[in-house]
């Protein structure tokens, strides 16, 4: 009988496993609250389209490049905060740029602590091998 290392990483720590999809769920959301942001600022329509669409667009590249699991570039960990404090702090900052305080604070403290804990746990994964930057990789969404 086969078993699938994901699946036995789930089985074995369901934390990681639930942090990891609150962190999916967090990056998601951060994209929307920029593209929200983006839509609402300016008066003329042709800068709510280029704001509304460019300003996550370049966050996803950002991220893909930088940030992601399976990242194009290997950045140190210190590059790598600065992207996820680039675009999730933005998604935080989009919040309250669009007249919701409240909001953007409560998005701050989840997108810190959410970050925080994944990236304590994922440099504790049974198996996974830390670089020499202290780096380790990530099955999950980053």
């Amino acid at each position: 009988m086969t078993t699938d290392p994901g699946t036995a990483l789930v089985a074995e720590r369901p934390w990681f496993a639930v942090n990891e999809i609150l962190a999916f769920v967090v990056e998601l959301a951060a994209l929307a609250c920029l593209s929200w942001w983006g839509f609402t600022v300016g008066h003329s329509r042709s800068l709510h389209i280029l704001l509304g669409l460019g300003v996550p667009l370049t966050a996803v590249v950002l991220w893909s490049l930088f940030a992601a699991p399976k990242a194009r570039l290997r950045p140190g960990l210190p590059v790598v905060l600065l992207v996820k404090a680039v675009v999730l702090g933005g998604g935080a900052a989009a919040v309250y740029g669009v007249g919701h305080p409240l909001g953007a604070l409560v998005m701050a403290v989840v997108v810190v602590a959410n970050t925080a804990v994944a990236e304590t746990l994922r440099r504790r994964v049974p198996g996974r091998s830390v670089g020499s930057d202290g780096a380790a990789g990530s099955p999950g969404s980053g």
